[in-house]
């Protein structure tokens, strides 16, 4: 399983609220992916430029992968205090960092924003 595939999953879920619609196949992504299946924690980063825009972090593995990205995707992106919601104009220029917390230690993948600054 390609590490874009999970950043896509982060992103995708922070779609779905700025969208207001549920786009995310949990039963297929689970049926073609089943790691996403198994339990593993988390932690999701949004950047604009250098600057941390929203954290979360799950501190164990208590929710299968697939939930806890989006969980956790959420989080960061729309209620991480003090800062307001994350706008759409915002998230079009945000990377997002994923990083796994797996036996072998943090894995880590950031993609850059969907819109270039000029």
């Amino acid at each position: 399983m390609a590490q874009s595939l999970l950043i896509t999953i982060a992103r995708e879920s922070i779609e779905e609220v700025l969208r207001a619609e549920n786009t995310i196949e949990y039963s297929r992504l689970l049926e073609e992916y089943p790691v996403l299946g198994q339990k593993m924690a988390t932690q999701i980063n949004l950047y604009l430029g250098d600057e941390v825009r929203g954290s979360a972090r799950s501190e164990t593995a208590e929710r299968p992968l697939l939930e806890d990205i989006i969980r956790n995707a959420k989080l960061a992106a729309f209620q991480n205090d003090p800062l307001p919601p994350l706008a759409t104009s915002e998230y079009l220029r945000a990377s997002v960092e994923l990083i796994l917390f797996s036996s072998e230690g943090p894995l880590r993948h950031r993609d850059g924003p969907i819109l270039k600054e000029a």
